[in-house]
């Protein structure tokens, strides 16, 4: 029997025979002694084995990196100036008096310290690539998170209830994954996007509070933040409004940060609206702890003869904004011409910019090749509104609205984390969490000229904008909300329909007759009659939240076994072919050119 996790060892154990479990992280012949570093979950201590028992130095003379082993010995303390404050056990040794050898390995494909391995080699050799520190802490720490979750929403009377994982197909934003049906041939289930409508069900069931943490799936383009199957905290609850979900959730952050991480979250958290969060920062989820803000001045360069400006600046659909970057005066061309080169990415066709070397002499004071087209009057403007002093660097961003948005809110958080941020104040420390609320209800696509759903067709308008649902759908404003927190949505969700005539208007707005309706959605729609009550909830991304909180660099490195940003497993090999059985069985034929060998 183990005594304890190998890594638990310390001088409350002096004196005593300690039977350890683990894997040999590296072993060392030191003149006639071996040391071995033992290493399991909790992490390493240091087996020492002496030439005076010969059975067991020479099983250690045969021990090589990952073989597993079993040791038994006696805790004592490290010689003077040898001990590793590093390690929970660096202040003792394990003299090692029996030695079993329960498993050997391979050499493996790499050394598990080695911290610059590429994700393909990681993830090809995943089960190794989970033997690291890091790893291992990634994993321990999603485990004490989602513990927490579940003590906190178990104190507030929330019940874990289980949904399907093999459902109807319906729109929710992304594709679905499908699953062919072999006993109802010509038919498909769906894996979940959420499970948004099993938890409006069981609100009308009675359920006043349910939650469960689920993996739902979404075929879509994946990068750093995106897996084809993600794990969220899903949340609904009865009889409440938007404010007290809020409390509710910001609470349980809270209590998961104090918890896990000893960090304490401000209180309350501050609220934006979607307007001013996309006013200011062009997103909405914008990193607080960035200080660079948007400026517009659309109003000031209506007149100008710089058609790159006044175009914009009089096209309703446009935006035109300045970024004051404190001394950014200091930044070489070279990197004002990789800036010009990244907003690229976002669409923008280029990246003006003045540097103010004298803001009190205009136009000679400032340094652009735009100023010449731009009279005084408007330069002395965007000086004045923009507050830019001497030294500072103004960049400006003019084109479609989505595509400033977009280029110029990349823009400020990549110089605000850049060198010069930092050195410069322009980015803070910490944790800087962020509601953002009444998001718009409706977004309107020119193509097809119709209006889709922001959130979802069941969010519930906020109270007086029923009416515009039918007179000016773009006014309508949602009871939806976000968590953000450094940048990143942390959860998001709102207020749901729970009256029928209210319901009938969103699907009219959203050109879904009710034929539509009952095909897409009839059971729910008819869940709804029996009297459902008010109610609401709220998901968050557990993966995000790990990665957040792990300081790490992609969700990938927070979950067990992920999949490649072309949704693969490169561990398993999957997706892979099926044989010509399977495929019979489900009633499905490829066309010769996707046949794959199974």
């Amino acid at each position: 029997m183990r005594t304890c996790y190998t890594g638990e060892v310390n001088t409350q154990h002096l004196g005593q025979t300690v039977t350890l479990f683990g894997w040999v992280h590296r072993r060392r012949d030191h003149g006639g002694v071996i040391f071995i570093d033992l290493r399991d979950r909790a992490g390493l201590a240091q087996i020492v084995v002496n030439p005076e028992n010969a059975e067991v130095f020479a099983t250690a003379e045969r021990i090589r990196n990952e073989f597993c082993l079993r040791v038994t010995g006696v805790v004592q303390a490290r010689p003077e100036g040898t001990a590793n404050s590093d390690l929970a056990s660096g202040a003792v040794e394990i003299v090692c008096q029996e030695l079993e050898i329960l498993n050997a390995s391979v050499t493996p494909p790499f050394q598990l310290d080695d911290d610059n391995l590429s994700e393909t080699t990681r993830l090809t050799h995943r089960v190794l690539d989970l033997r690291r520190p890091q790893m291992q802490n990634n994993l321990m720490l999603r485990y004490r998170v989602a513990m927490e979750v579940r003590k906190y929403l178990d104190s507030m009377g929330f019940i874990d209830i289980e949904t399907p994982m093999l459902t109807k197909s319906t729109p929710e934003g992304a594709r679905d994954y499908l699953v062919p049906s072999r006993v109802n041939p010509g038919e498909f289930f769906a894996l979940p996007q959420s499970p948004q409508l099993f938890k409006q069900m069981l609100m009308v069931a009675g359920f006043d509070r349910y939650y469960q943490i689920t993996k739902c799936f979404r075929d879509e383009d994946l990068r750093a933040d995106r897996q084809p199957e993600f794990t969220q905290i899903d949340c609904e609850m009865s009889f409440m409004d938007e404010f007290q979900i809020r409390d509710i959730f910001e609470n349980m952050v809270r209590h998961v940060f104090s918890t896990v991480q000893k960090v304490e979250l401000p209180q309350p958290f501050p609220v934006m609206s979607w307007t001013e969060a996309m006013q200011r920062f062009g997103s909405d989820k914008p990193d607080m702890r960035v200080k660079l803000e948007f400026t517009d001045v659309a109003d000031l360069m209506r007149e100008v003869s710089f058609k790159v400006f006044s175009g914009p600046a009089n096209d309703p659909s446009c935006r035109v904004v300045a970024l004051r970057v404190p001394a950014g005066g200091e930044m070489p061309r070279s990197e004002i011409d990789a800036y010009t080169k990244f907003v690229g990415i976002y669409g923008a066709k280029g990246l003006a910019y003045i540097k103010v070397n004298d803001v009190t002499n205009i136009p000679e004071g400032l340094q652009s090749p735009i100023v010449k087209n731009i009279d005084n009057d408007a330069l002395r403007a965007v000086m004045e509104r923009t507050g830019a002093q001497n030294g500072d660097l103004i960049f400006f961003g003019a084109d479609k609205t989505q595509v400033v948005n977009d280029a110029i809110g990349a823009l400020r958080i990549k110089i605000g984390h850049s060198e010069h941020g930092r050195k410069h104040g322009l980015v803070e420390a910490g944790w800087k969490p962020l509601w953002v609320v009444d998001f718009p209800m409706f977004e309107y696509d020119e193509e097809t000229k119709r209006y889709y759903a922001a959130h979802h067709p069941f969010t519930s308008p906020k109270d007086g904008h029923e009416d515009f649902l039918e007179t000016d759908p773009a006014k309508v404003q949602a009871k939806a909300y976000d968590m953000v927190l450094n940048g990143w949505e942390m959860g998001g969700g709102s207020v749901r329909i729970h009256r029928a005539d209210v319901q009938s208007k969103v699907f009219s707005a959203l050109n879904i007759n009710a034929e539509e309706a009952r095909e897409k959605f009839g059971f729910l729609l008819d869940a709804l009659q029996y009297g459902a009550p008010p109610h609401g909830g709220i998901a968050f991304g557990l993966d995000r939240m790990i990665t957040m909180m792990a300081g790490a660099d992609s969700i990938r490195d927070v979950i067990a076994f992920p999949k490649t940003q072309r949704a693969q497993c490169l561990l398993t090999h999957a997706p892979s072919g099926v044989d010509e059985k399977q495929l019979k069985e489900l009633h499905i034929r490829l066309r010769p050119q996707e046949a794959k060998p199974a």
